[in-house]
Parts: structure tokens; sequence; C-alpha cells
């Protein structure tokens, strides 16, 4: 049977959507193949196992969100304006895939082997001595890689994970949360070198 590029487009953004909302343990091959508009038979065709067609999906996600972040990180770029481009890029990434957050959350924690060796480029090792030379001049507070990076991460992506609880409490309608995230493309850079420079 020979393969169908249209078909097999039409197959992963099915699958986009059905892995997105549902997960992997919960998405099924038969909705999968409804929303595509082919039958179960023909999903098997081009896709043997419910696993090899989410591998190549989560693959394509992490392709699409992860190299423009890498390529930041690993830049020549100072400081700053690292932290201002990673935000600003991550925030547009996760306005335009609502779902994004929740989804490589849940399915990272599962399955974490799908992100060994994922910064070929040594990116974050850049990172680190970038961070460790500024402390080394005087510039900023000494600080490893990861923890900076988990500081940049989680100020940038919990507010999506908790979305439903922040506009819950704070009264907000989805008009004043995207302002809410707006104003955060400003607010994270400045709080995140403010907190590692020294005066």
């Amino acid at each position: 049977m020979k393969t169908d590029l249209n078909t097999e487009a039409r197959i992963k953004e099915a699958a986009r959507i059905v892995f997105i909302s549902k997960g992997m343990a919960g998405a099924r091959m038969q909705k999968i193949a409804d929303k595509a508009g082919i039958n179960k038979a023909m999903l098997h065709y081009y896709y043997r196992s419910k696993e090899k067609l989410f591998q190549t999906i989560f693959k394509e996600i992490l392709d699409a969100f992860v190299p423009n972040i890498l390529e930041i990180l690993g830049s020549d770029l100072t400081l700053s304006e690292k932290v201002k481009q990673f935000v600003n890029h991550y925030i547009d990434a996760i306005v335009t895939n609502p779902f994004l957050p929740l989804f490589l959350f849940n399915e990272m924690k599962n399955h974490p082997h799908q992100l060994i060796g994922f910064d070929r480029s040594g990116a974050l090792k850049k990172l680190d001595y970038q961070l460790k030379k500024e402390a080394n001049q005087g510039n900023i507070l000494l600080i490893s890689a990861p923890q900076f990076m988990i500081n940049l991460i989680s100020m940038t992506l919990f507010p999506f994970l908790a979305q439903p609880m922040i506009m819950g409490i704070f009264s907000m309608d989805q008009e004043s949360f995207n302002m809410f995230i707006k104003q955060r493309k400003t607010l994270i850079p400045h709080f995140i070198m403010r907190a590692i420079t020294i005066k």
C-alpha cells in the first residue's frame, strides 16, 4: 500500500489534538482514526502502535518548542537579553498552544526518558559557563544553570498550569488573564535579573 502524505498529515494532526487533550494513557487509536477521517486499520498501517504514534508526535512537539529555546540559551547574548527572549518565546509558544504546558508536564513526568540527550548543542553548559563568568566578575550572585533555569521556567510556566485557580482567586475573565500574562513578559526578566544582580 502506498503512503499518502496528506493522510499521514491528517493522522498526525488528529493524534496531536487527541494526545494533548487526553495524554498518552487516555488516548484511543479509534478516536484518532475517527478524527483523521480514516478507519482504524488504515491508522495501524501508518503507525503500528499507539506508542509509536505518540513518540512521533511528542518528538515533533519538542522539536518545535525546544530548539529555539536552546538557541537562545546557547547564544552570545547578554544574560539579561537571554532571559527576555526566553520568556517572550516561551509565553508566545504557550499562548498559541494553551494545552501544551499540561501535556508536556504530564508526559515528561510519565516518560522522562524522552528528554535524554535533548540538549545536544550544549546550550545549558554554555549558560552555566556564562553564569560562572558573570559571578567571578562580581556582576551576579553565583547560581548554577539548573537553579537558574528552574527559577526561570517555573515563573513562566506556573501561571498557565494554574490558570483556572488564578482566574478564580483573582476574579479574572479571559481578557484579564491574557493581560496578566502579557505583563509577565516584562515582570519576569526584571524580577530574575534583580534577584541575582549584585548592587
